[in-house]
């Protein structure tokens, strides 16, 4: 187990704790801080030898609206656009007081994480979004600042330490059953319990129960992402949705490399193509990259390719991963040429595939024809097509990798996990991927970082103002 100095690790279980927060990534932070702000004594267990989960994982990405660095770059942006967007984006499949409760705290608790030293670089548009709205932060250096001064007002974090069962009597939650990692098994009695445990991409059984169309996805996330919280509450009548929606991520090296972080790149957002294995274009490229990822594997073999020009590398940012080009090239993991057809050969696609696709795309935008598969944008409803021809040309090998599942349990506005019929399971609490209902059947980039800091946040408030019904 590597430890960061400064946290509030804890080499032993305590013998009780007011608000139990399960696993340490975004939403379980956040959840932790603001139980130990409400003045709780708040404990976190987290299973592996880290921090972090699948946030430290991520592109880093926030979806907010309205906020000072927009306005800095002179981006107009709502809470109702917000809002609208994440109802068509999620096919209006959300569950609307969730997409509600996310809008009416999103700028607080941006105002909350920036109190507490998280810092935002350049805005950038992305999947789903009318406007640039993608506030891009090291998750690890905001995890650490969130757990610093958890830790500062008593908060503790117990690592390699695995809830197995929650703890249910008469209607309500009242600890954890766990197993250390010296194997022994111990009870946590807890006022109110908070599952941050991440979502299931790691776990093949959960995954081929509910998504047996990834088969062919590559795996990533948290190695802890094992759908332990997801399980545990289902075992005491927890519903869940969304679970048609999983969904897996394009972007990702199709080949294993030292290099790939797990988030992949997305040129198709800055003006790049997506081809397939005949050299052709298969999808409308402006389109939320899960949808892409879903037409991606139904492509023979299932590798695809993003090919660009110099002027598309030129928009490389690596501050944010998902736009590292040139990061990506320095490593290796671009193919380059000096024209397209010598790209072509390359890639050992069919003589004179590529050649044509490149210029029959680049002859409809000077031509202002309609485009075949339907690209009107870069990105979403952001940016507008031009021709890729300027040399050199790249390309990535690209697939589709299951990064998150952004399905789970029912939770009503006050994050209380719900049985099967809608009542709240007592003192139970749920945050972030393992929430279920908000996203629909669609995703919007930043909304998973987004709704673990707010969802995270309310969580922990919430079930701070549970009390105590325990004898100690």
């Amino acid at each position: 187990m590597t430890r960061i100095a400064g946290l509030p690790y804890e080499d032993d279980l305590p013998e009780r704790a007011g608000v139990l927060v399960l696993g340490s990534g975004l939403a379980g932070c956040a959840a932790l801080l603001a139980a130990a702000e409400a003045g709780r004594y708040a404990v976190m267990l987290e299973k592996t030898g880290s921090i972090g989960g699948s946030t430290v994982l991520s592109a880093g990405l926030s979806a907010f609206a309205g906020t000072d660095e927009q306005r800095a770059h002179g981006i107009a942006d709502s809470t109702e656009l917000l809002r609208r967007d994440l109802l068509d984006v999620g096919g209006h499949r959300n569950d609307v007081a969730l997409v509600d409760l996310y809008c009416a705290h999103q700028l607080e608790t941006y105002r909350w994480l920036r109190s507490h030293g998280v810092v935002y670089g350049e805005i950038h548009a992305a999947s789903g979004q009318s406007v640039p709205r993608s506030h891009p932060t090291d998750t690890t250096a905001m995890l650490v600042r969130l757990l610093t001064a958890a830790g500062k007002l008593g908060a503790r974090l117990v690592m390699e330490t695995t809830a197995q069962r929650l703890v249910y009597e008469d209607g309500r939650v009242t600890g954890v059953d766990v197993c250390l990692h010296s194997g022994e098994r111990r009870r946590v009695p807890a006022d109110a319990v908070v599952l941050a445990t991440g979502g299931f991409a790691r776990s093949d059984e959960l995954l081929a129960t509910f998504a047996p169309q990834m088969e062919h996805a590559l795996r990533a996330g948290g190695a802890g992402c094992q759908g332990d919280g997801l399980k545990m509450a289902m075992a005491i009548g927890a519903g869940i949705r969304d679970t048609p929606y999983i969904k897996g991520t394009y972007g990702i090296y199709a080949e294993p490399h030292p290099h790939e972080d797990g988030t992949g790149i997305l040129a198709v957002y800055k003006g790049a193509i997506a081809v397939n294995g005949a050299g052709r274009r298969f999808v409308d490229e402006s389109r939320n990259y899960k949808e892409i990822g879903d037409v991606a594997l139904r492509q023979p073999g299932g590798t695809t390719w993003q090919v660009f020009d110099s002027a598309v590398l030129a928009q490389s940012s690596d501050d944010v991963p998902i736009y590292a080009f040139a990061e990506r090239d320095r490593a290796g993991m671009l193919v380059h040429a000096g024209s397209v057809e010598e790209l072509e050969r390359k890639l050992a696609l069919p003589s004179g595939s590529l050649q044509t696709t490149v210029k029959e795309y680049n002859r409809r935008i000077a031509e202002g024809e309609p485009d075949p598969v339907g690209r009107e944008f870069l990105c979403g409803g952001f940016g507008r097509p031009f021709p890729l021809d300027t040399p050199p040309f790249y390309a990535q090998p690209t697939g589709t990798v299951v990064l998150a599942t952004y399905c789970g349990v029912t939770v009503d506005t006050e994050l209380r996990v719900l049985d099967w019929w809608g009542e709240p399971i007592g003192h139970l609490f749920a945050a972030g991927e393992v929430v279920g209902g908000f996203h629909g059947s669609g995703y919007m980039t930043g909304t998973s970082i987004g709704k673990a800091a707010i969802f995270g946040r309310l969580s922990g408030t919430h079930a701070a103002a549970v009390e105590s019904e325990l004898t100690w």
